[in-house]
């Protein structure tokens, strides 16, 4: 009882804190500089998870080009994080085509993809399926090669592009995954807070049979490039270390991985036949957010949108091979590592995802305790309080 109440008590305070942040971002970021390059697409499908669809064609694209899926992170929209990102300007560069899903406030008001509910994340359910059915109407009306769709996302947009790859993995040919979480590892709020904060603990083939176990596909799987900070207080690393262990055990990666560096950062990469399967970045010195190199390969830096050098999106392209590049790099493993660019030393950067829970006693099984003022309804004061923090859906009224 007493360590409940003494989690509960860190959570607020988390809240608070991350509620400051939060206000000086959205302060620091102002209006957008530049006007949305996407376009809304109002009806593909029954939609049932009541997401919002946004799309971007290059002027000049080959004939069944590629697709590439992103999704934004919480308090984000498609697109301010296709600004930030600099997703556009490579689909211009490379002439692929861009599907933006982007969540709504009436289903979680933190603009956060709903990653932990399973009514959300399994097949054929929710916005999993919204999102397919995006997918689906883009690559009929663009002439998308099926071949060629990829999907990648930050942080609830990271753990969403997850879910994604697990639930439909026929439908892609890789994915990314920055500061998310491995799919399967959450089915609740409870279980999302534990994942986040401290991470979950699970054998490889767990981790790989909770991908198994979404579908009834039993491989090919999809190529994985998996990016994290190692600084990231609000998705704490060691989900990364869960993904790469639940897509190399998919994958059955016998042989030792290889390492190097990329702009300053370390990589570490499964091969077969001299292919990278599955890739992760450790960005070294780096809290929450997305990786950005805006002088090199163009974005924006912002809340959660990182310039430290190394631009994620590119390289997530070159790894989808959307570049023309091979991605098996020779560049000898060293230590040195860029810290350009990251948060200065004062400014501590708090979840994005944490919420306010109220202080005070409470019963873990959830039974009603008696306060000061006479009863109190744990679980509705729980509920009210995650419902406003924008990780629980509002009562149907």
């Amino acid at each position: 009882m007493r360590k409940l109440g003494v989690t509960l008590s860190r959570l607020a305070h988390f809240r608070r804190r991350w509620s400051a942040l939060l206000n000086n971002a959205r302060r620091d970021a102002g209006a957008p500089s530049t006007p949305s390059r996407l376009t809304e697409v109002a009806s593909f499908g029954s939609n049932p998870g009541s997401l919002r669809m946004f799309t971007y064609v290059p002027k000049s694209v080959s004939p069944n080009p590629p697709l590439v899926v992103v999704l934004h992170g919480c308090t984000q929209s498609a697109a301010g994080y296709d600004q930030g990102s600099g997703w556009s300007h490579l689909a211009d560069r490379y002439g692929f085509v861009l599907l933006l899903p982007e969540q709504t406030g009436a289903n979680n008001p933190k603009g956060c993809f709903n990653w932990f509910l399973p009514d959300d994340t399994r097949r054929d359910r929710g916005e999993a399926l919204s999102i397919r059915q995006m997918i689906e109407t883009t690559i009929v009306a663009h002439k998308i090669d099926r071949a060629r769709v990829f999907v990648t996302g930050l942080s609830a947009g990271g753990a969403m592009a997850a879910a994604m790859l697990a639930v439909y993995p026929e439908v892609f040919a890789a994915g990314a995954i920055i500061a998310g979480l491995p799919y399967g590892t959450a089915s609740n709020v409870q279980e999302a807070f534990e994942s986040m904060f401290q991470g979950r603990s699970l054998s490889a083939e767990g981790w790989g049979n909770k991908v198994r176990h979404a579908s009834a596909h039993r491989g090919p799987w999809p190529r994985v490039s998996i990016w994290h900070g190692d600084a990231d207080p609000t998705v704490v690393p060691m989900n990364a270390e869960s993904l790469v262990q639940q897509w190399i055990n998919l994958h059955a990666v016998r042989a030792a991985p290889v390492s190097d560096v990329v702009d300053g950062y370390p990589r570490t990469a499964w091969l077969r036949d001299g292919k990278p399967v599955v890739e992760s970045y450790s960005i070294t010195g780096m809290a929450h957010g997305t990786p950005l190199a805006p002088r090199q390969h163009g974005g924006q830096a912002g809340p959660f949108l990182l310039d430290v050098g190394i631009s994620s999106s590119y390289h997530i392209a070159r790894f989808f091979e959307l570049t023309g590049e091979e991605n098996v790099r020779s560049q000898p493993a060293d230590h040195e590592s860029k810290g350009a660019g990251l948060a200065p030393e004062d400014v501590e950067i708090i979840p994005d995802e944490r919420v306010e829970i109220l202080d005070g006693p409470n019963d873990p099984h959830g039974r009603e305790r008696v306060g000061p003022g006479g009863p109190i309804d744990v679980m509705a004061v729980i509920t009210k309080a995650l419902t406003q923090a924008g990780l629980m859906k509002p009562p149907p009224s």
